[in-house]
């Protein structure tokens, strides 16, 4: 499945709450972003407030709009937004990937992975 990687910026004065309120998201969110195609997803922070989102997705613009089309996104973007910079939690902006170790050893014809104990 593809991954899209995105960053926003969180308000640095407001990392401390941003991180509790994601340690327990709302159930009923949690179900709209499965329901809506998002696998895997993942939000890591940075101490100056870089967000980088990964995410499995077949396609973000049809998972992030089925996901704005339910009724408890609302509510959780909107109890959100003072936490970014942009104020509204806009900005997303995803990244292109550049280097795929698994693809390039891959096309080499060599395992992803190295056996225990092996140096090369």
């Amino acid at each position: 499945m593809p991954r899209a990687v995105f960053t926003l910026q969180v308000r640095p004065d407001r990392l401390a709450e941003y991180r509790e309120r994601h340690a327990a998201v709302w159930p009923d969110m949690l179900r709209a972003l499965r329901d809506a195609g998002w696998h895997d997803y993942r939000l890591y922070l940075r101490d100056d407030g870089l967000l980088v989102g990964v995410v499995e997705t077949d396609d973000l613009t049809a998972a992030q709009a089925a996901v704005d089309a339910t009724e408890v996104s609302a509510r959780w973007e909107a109890s959100m937004a003072p936490f970014f910079v942009t104020g509204d939690g806009s900005g997303k902006a995803e990244l292109s990937l550049v280097f795929d170790l698994d693809a390039q050893l891959t096309a080499l014809g060599e395992p992803t992975t190295a056996a225990p104990g092996d140096p090369s």
